[in-house]
């Protein structure tokens, strides 16, 4: 049932944001204090709201790409009694709607989770900013 549906791309999606991206920013975030003979990175509080806006993006994301494809399925094989299809294939899209409304807005707060890390990636790896040394006074 699930075959060319929503179903598919958000299980594949499932896959690729939930474990090979976090999987990947998890090790990022372990070597690059290694890599830059930093102690740790700028912002641990900021590494934690990177998570959960990863995790809240990826399951509204890949939920919503699930439930259109459950529904894709269910409308592409419904039959009437004389055996024709009841909904065209325009209707199973534009049913489909909401959900990619609802994928959008979970990409954009994984996105949104991306710019807090290249932030605090940013701030990690710039070199420590010193205060001016005052000049000494002249007689």
């Amino acid at each position: 049932m699930s075959h060319y549906t929503d179903w598919t791309i958000g299980h594949v999606h499932s896959g690729a944001l939930g474990w090979v991206s976090m999987i990947s920013i998890g090790a990022l975030y372990h070597l690059i204090p290694v890599l830059w003979k930093r102690r740790s990175m700028y912002s641990v509080p900021l590494i934690h709201l990177h998570f959960w806006l990863a995790t809240i993006g990826t399951v509204l994301y890949i939920a919503s790409m699930w439930v259109n494809g459950i529904a894709q399925g269910l409308m592409w094989r419904a039959f009437n009694a004389d055996g024709t299809l009841t909904y065209s294939f325009a209707e199973a899209v534009e049913a489909s709607y909401p959900g990619y409304y609802v994928r959008l807005v979970g990409g954009a707060i994984f996105l949104a989770g991306m710019l807090v890390m290249a932030y605090n990636v940013w701030r990690t790896v710039s070199p420590p900013r010193r205060e001016p040394v005052p000049a000494p006074a002249t007689a």
